[in-house]
């Protein structure tokens, strides 16, 4: 069970880099010098795609983290 719980964990964090890096960058450094885009707007197609892969897959590398220090 213990090196499951490593395995999972070590692919989850490499799927989460991925899918991080893989996402839009924001304003970045321009909205200190007022070039900030103030345009509201929903996410769709594959940013919302992203967007909840991150979340799922933060939470299984976490759940795996506190397994793994429970087993």
């Amino acid at each position: 069970m213990g090196n499951f719980l490593i395995v999972l964990q070590l692919v989850s964090s490499i799927l989460l880099i991925i899918v991080i890096l893989m996402q839009q960058k924001g304003s970045g450094l321009s909205g200190m010098f007022g070039g900030s885009n103030d345009i509201y707007r929903t996410k769709r197609g594959a940013e919302k795609f992203l967007f909840r892969s991150t979340i799922v897959l933060a939470t299984i590398f976490l759940g795996a983290g506190v397994l793994a220090l429970v087993f």
